[in-house]
């Protein structure tokens, strides 16, 4: 772990070699992205490791913060993964059968999803999460993974999802 409480890549425990990794920034293209990742993982009868990246920046606020107190780093890693699995639930409870877990990091998105797929049988991600740049096909993160993951990629985009061209 770094100074500033970064779990340096390297130190990352890929996921396992069956698995299906997802990436889940909160977005509707990550809600839709888990969803085919659990019909796809109860077809395969594979388990599935639900990912979200995180930074101080977008963290949630743990439940102990109250105004002059500094949270801990354990504190907001702790909020941003029960966030995760609130985000999580809906979909998750629709594939019972479907072993999942959970995989919060402070680290970039891409880097993180890269890493923790390495030995993946596959690397699930939306086609736009909470970037700002609506117009383009693919977001900043989805663009990473295809180029650099280790293992197969499937970039999701939404049914009717209608993309801007400027």
């Amino acid at each position: 772990m770094s100074v500033d409480g970064a779990i340096d890549i390297v130190e990352l425990v890929p996921a396992p070699s069956m698995s299906i990794v997802v990436g889940h920034d909160g977005s509707d293209c990550a809600d839709y992205a888990l969803a085919m990742t659990l019909e796809l993982a109860d077809q395969l009868h594979v388990p599935v490791v639900v990912v979200r990246a995180w930074s101080i920046a977008t963290a949630p606020r743990p439940s102990s913060w109250e105004f002059g107190y500094v949270s801990s780093f354990d504190e907001y890693h702790s909020a941003v993964h029960d966030e995760l699995v609130r985000d999580a639930r809906t979909s998750v409870e629709n594939h019972l059968a479907v072993v999942v877990s959970y995989r919060v990091v402070h680290a970039s998105a891409a880097k993180s999803l890269i890493a923790l797929s390495r030995d993946a049988r596959v690397l699930v991600v939306g086609s736009r999460g909470r970037g700002g740049l609506a117009g383009m096909l693919l977001g900043s993160v989805s663009e990473q993974c295809v180029r650099h993951a280790t293992c197969p990629v499937l970039v999701v985009r939404q049914r009717g999802r209608k993309v801007e061209h400027e």
